[in-house]
């Protein structure tokens, strides 16, 4: 009689696979870690059976149905109320805590006086369509925005994207962040603009944010020895007002340099070590 194969099973896709231990082709099986219906009473099987049921679709409906909740944007002059449903805004944990939808007296009326009240209705926007204007293109484009230039002049097109971007990352709404990042990268831009907008990036991100700072100093790096003329001694004042942003541009341009040295020692090695040596100054002894 063959040996009994043994398998043990495992949880969720986290947790490690099976181990089978088996023997021949007519085996008897057992199975550790699982219950038969011969084991256990019929009505604990149907609990089972009850707790994998799927939960019910949440339609737009439902969305619709629930309490609506008013944003105080800015203060003073420039305040304004915006409104949204509540079961949409707590797909943002900011407001799930904000609005406590647990509490026997859940706050429909929230303050967001520091925000932006463009960025803050480009994310109710979002909200509602997954979208926000101006909304990419299948051809890798930005849709036309009659309202501004081919050719983002002051950085305010940037400004728009990035503003989203840092509203999206106080909200914890990953998926915002991404495609307002994507975003950034395809308005077209003059020096003034980038810089403009790298000021922004290093005044309003963490220092741990590479996502969005290293693109901007890579962008400086590359060009800042021809954009630095365009830009009116500014290049030269954000990088003293923001020395994150002076060290970022140098390391990338460092490395840059060391990269380029690398390749010039392969090739000189490939030679067999022509011009590899470092020749000693004239008049050193």
């Amino acid at each position: 009689m063959a040996d009994p194969e043994v398998r043990i099973s495992g949880g969720g896709a986290d947790e490690p696979g099976d181990v089978e231990m088996q023997g021949g082709d007519s085996a008897d099986v057992m199975e550790v870690g699982e219950t038969g219906a011969d084991d256990a009473p019929g009505e604990e099987v149907a609990e089972d059976e009850t707790a994998m049921e799927p939960a019910a679709r949440v339609t737009f409906v439902d969305y619709l149905k629930s309490p609506i909740v008013t944003l105080h944007i800015g203060s003073g002059d420039v305040a304004t109320q915006l409104t949204a449903h509540q079961a949409l805004l707590v797909k943002s944990p900011f407001f799930t805590d904000a609005i406590a939808p647990d509490s026997a007296s859940p706050r429909h009326s929230i303050d967001l006086k520091d925000e932006d009240l463009e960025a803050t209705s480009c994310f109710l926007e979002y909200l509602y369509t997954g979208e926000y204007f101006p909304h990419k293109l299948a051809s890798g484009s930005l849709q036309g925005d009659p309202s501004t230039s081919a050719v983002d002049q002051t950085g305010d097109q940037l400004l728009k994207h990035a503003k989203v971007y840092t509203l999206a990352e106080k909200l914890s709404m990953p998926a915002l962040k991404t495609l307002s990042h994507s975003k950034i990268h395809l308005v077209t831009s003059t020096a003034v603009a980038e810089l403009t907008y790298a000021r922004y990036v290093y005044s309003h991100t963490k220092r741990e944010d590479v996502t969005i700072r290293k693109p901007v100093a890579s962008f400086w790096g590359q060009r800042s020895h021809v954009l630095r003329h365009e830009t009116e001694g500014t290049f030269r004042k954000m990088c003293l007002e923001y020395p994150e942003f002076a060290f970022d541009v140098l390391s990338f341009v460092l490395d840059a340099e060391e990269k380029r040295e690398e390749r010039r020692r392969k090739t000189d090695d490939g030679d067999g070590g022509k011009g590899s040596a470092r020749k000693r100054p004239r008049g050193e002894r």
